[in-house]
């Protein structure tokens, strides 16, 4: 019998669920083979970022010098040392991949906010909902080269024909960002909570408020790693700035007008040139590896830059955070 009744109740027979010597070690053996499965795939998944790391680290950090970050490539010729002992630099490439990014972050992030706002307080689930939402979705799988093309027609429509400049790589760049921007806002004003809305429309606070001040305040720290997120996808594009944007050897620090050269552009530019040629006449100096020291380093230069971006975004999520002290 399960159960047995008396005055108070019945009364169950716990006994029977109690778990028996062989199931108990059955258990255990199951525990520890999934615990090593786990384990084993978390290294493998570390495998390609460690070696990635390591690779760009031992061949960048030799040519990662102050006179690398602090020059440009104006006067390199070849392998040559320039006369103020250097091979050349990537200042001009640092500064155009800032003012870039930069500018695509200005563009994308407001829009793609504002249309996850749109979406999850006012549309509502329309058809105008659904055909933003398809849009998006298709916006997201379109080819970085496409984006490129795109931002170089418009400019040569509105500008003039061959407009290059760093904007127009900007808005290359945030056509890539803004699905992903307007993704994981709405997924994040999604999970903020209805009591808190209807808690402050009770307490009479406009929709318009409750929203800036709540809905966005509590979803922040979310929309912040989205859009970082985002910056990552893009910082690293090549094509579709080499169509927008061009590449140049000084230093142009004007986004809205000549050529701006970034990093991803600077390796690709470098790479493609292979070994440089010191011949018998070269300079004692000459370094026929140097494209590929170059390239190393701009590469080291772009992960350290991303991975100050992240950490810049989880500074201002943790200020923001809802619950903070003042």
């Amino acid at each position: 019998m399960m159960a047995s009744r008396t005055d108070r109740g019945p009364v169950i027979d716990f006994d029977r669920f109690r778990p028996t010597r062989s199931s108990i070690r059955a258990r255990k053996r199951k525990n520890r083979l999934m615990t090593v499965l786990i384990g084993l795939s978390f290294l493998v998944a570390l495998i390609p970022l460690v070696s990635v790391l390591w690779v760009s680290l031992s061949k960048g950090v030799r040519r990662l010098t102050p006179d690398f970050l602090t020059h440009n490539m104006s006067g390199v010729v070849g392998g040559n040392p320039t006369p103020t002992g250097g091979y050349g630099g990537i200042l001009h490439a640092v500064i155009g991949t800032l003012e870039i990014t930069f500018g695509s972050m200005v563009i994308s992030i407001p829009v793609g906010v504002m249309c996850a706002v749109y979406l999850v307080e006012y549309a509502h689930g329309g058809r105008l909902a659904k055909a933003i939402s398809l849009m998006v979705d298709v916006m997201s799988g379109i080819p970085s080269i496409v984006a490129g093309l795109f931002a170089f027609s418009m400019f040569a429509l509105v500008v003039g024909p061959g407009t290059v400049n760093g904007l127009a790589g900007s808005v290359a760049l945030s056509l890539l960002m803004l699905p992903t921007v307007v993704k994981t806002s709405e997924d994040m004003l999604a999970v903020v909570p209805d009591d808190l809305r209807e808690a402050a429309y009770a307490l009479g606070v406009t929709k318009q408020r409750t929203i800036t001040s709540i809905v966005l305040r509590t979803a922040l720290p979310g929309i912040v790693s989205g859009t970082i997120l985002a910056v990552a996808r893009v910082i690293g594009e090549t094509a579709p700035l080499l169509i927008a944007s061009g590449f140049i050897a000084t230093t142009n620090p004007n986004l809205f007008s000549g050529r701006m050269t970034t990093l991803p552009v600077f390796v690709y530019n470098e790479y493609s040139q292979g070994l440089a040629v010191c011949g018998p006449g070269a300079d004692p100096g000459c370094l026929s590896d140097i494209h590929m020291q170059r390239a190393w380093a701009a590469a080291l230069v772009l992960i350290l830059i991303v991975l100050l971006l992240n950490l810049l975004g989880r500074l201002v999520s943790r200020i923001f955070a809802v619950g903070r002290t003042r």
